[in-house]
């Protein structure tokens, strides 16, 4: 089930399954003590599941930890017992997962956006508790001789990809230099050769400028004519630009390369950004010319040019970078604390299975059938009260259902009796 895209020890798509822990079951005890002759019912309820919680964390940098091993399941509840003791409640499990995951339903639909430190989104809840046999007390039901069983812990399996969080992307064409500048303003030490996709994953490096400023340099790899249509690296690394403040146009001023000349290699760079995703065009971006080194004759060159071997012009480019991500920091709005609604679903549905049975899901039914022990009279009673009042019997009538049609809630299943 697991399908993840990445190289190395960079995964940034990938397949996660998620289950909450079960809840505990409720308890089925009578007080027995010396000189009580009436103790009552005293069984104790079950503790609930935990909760998985999908949690922003800026110091992992991949999605590499789900690609073996895409499992994460919280602790279960413990059983309840005699004496009203209740059980324990299982530990909730927080899932870290980088800056800047998108996590959706493997039809795609976005479920949330973990963009900064400290983003957190409920990916499983953990089943409830079922309750002991000392809760079912009435004036009705003096000893009553069931409880419930605990829920299930909800699971399902999502799709996580990553969109990188940096302040400056850079993008050009393959073997312009991007890797030579990254770690010639950074600590960032990537793979460098002279030959096309070089970088075969995108590279953060933290460049120090001064008075204490910091910013995130990403080395985006290699864009090529096409690659917002699937050609080359770039379509499945374009992503990675969407989320930076500034982007970092590196033309190459080289001779022999086969390239255009720098202004074309501009425009197509920005045409295929354009085609992806519009709205980059309208970020702050500078452009620079590189490998100033090896440059041909004087043409049409950037106003900016450098030389990442050389160092020449690469301090006042990082000037230049600085400037243009703190007029982006200062042009965005004040985030929000990060809320993420989540409808929780209520009540139930009828539906019908393909061997023609009715089918009643959702939590309060089954939760009204899910009692230890449907052989007893009183416990029978008692779920035919709940799914009564939760109106289940005049749903299935509305539905079609006739005497002698099979229905199925949760794990139970049973003949359906006109009401009369």
């Amino acid at each position: 089930m697991n399908r993840d895209r990445g190289t190395g020890d960079f995964v940034d798509e990938c397949n996660l399954c998620v289950r909450g822990g079960d809840g505990g079951a409720g308890a089925v005890s009578v007080r027995r003590e010396a000189h009580v002759p009436k103790g009552g019912p005293d069984g104790g309820d079950g503790g609930a599941g935990g909760d998985v919680w999908l949690v922003a964390d800026r110091n992992v940098s991949s999605l590499i930890a789900f690609r073996d091993h895409p499992h994460r399941r919280a602790a279960s509840g413990k059983h309840g017992s005699g004496k009203k003791m209740h059980g324990a409640a299982g530990g909730s499990l927080e899932v870290p997962v980088p800056e800047g995951t998108v996590v959706a339903d493997l039809d795609g639909t976005v479920l949330a956006d973990l963009v900064e430190q400290g983003d957190r989104w409920l990916a499983a809840a953990g089943g409830r508790g079922g309750r002991g046999n000392a809760r079912f007390l009435s004036n009705r039901r003096r000893a009553p001789s069931f409880a419930e069983q605990g829920e299930r812990g909800e699971e399902r399996w999502l799709r996580l990809e990553l969109k990188l969080m940096a302040d400056v992307a850079i993008v050009g064409f393959p073997n312009v230099g991007k890797s030579t500048l990254i770690s010639r303003i950074s600590a960032a030490k990537p793979k460098i050769a002279d030959y096309p996709f070089t970088t075969l994953e995108p590279n953060l490096g933290v460049v120090r400028g001064p008075g204490g400023t910091d910013l995130v340099v990403a080395d985006i790899p290699g864009l090529i004519e096409g690659a917002s249509e699937g050609k080359g690296l770039g379509l499945e690394f374009l992503r990675h630009v969407e989320r930076a403040r500034v982007l970092l146009v590196l033309v190459d001023l080289a001779e022999g390369t086969g390239l255009p000349d720098p202004a074309a290699q501009e425009r197509i760079l920005l045409g295929e950004l354009g085609c992806y995703q519009p709205e980059l065009l309208e970020r702050r971006r500078v452009t620079a010319g590189s490998r100033a080194d090896v440059a041909g004759p004087d043409g049409s060159r950037p106003e900016l040019v450098i030389s990442a071997v050389t160092g020449q012009g690469t301090d006042e480019l990082v000037g230049r970078l600085i400037q243009e991500v703190a007029a982006a920091r200062d042009a965005e709005p004040a985030r929000e604390a990060f809320v993420l609604h989540r409808p929780v679903a209520e009540g139930f549905a009828v539906g019908r299975d393909d061997d023609g049975s009715f089918v009643v899901t959702g939590r309060e039914a089954e939760r009204a059938v899910a009692l230890s022990d449907l052989t007893k009279p009183d416990a029978l009673d008692f779920a035919q009260h709940r799914l009564r009042k939760l109106g289940v019997d005049r749903a299935l009538a509305r539905a079609g259902a006739t005497g002698g049609d099979m229905v199925r809630i949760g794990d139970l299943s049973f003949e359906y009796q006109e009401d009369t």
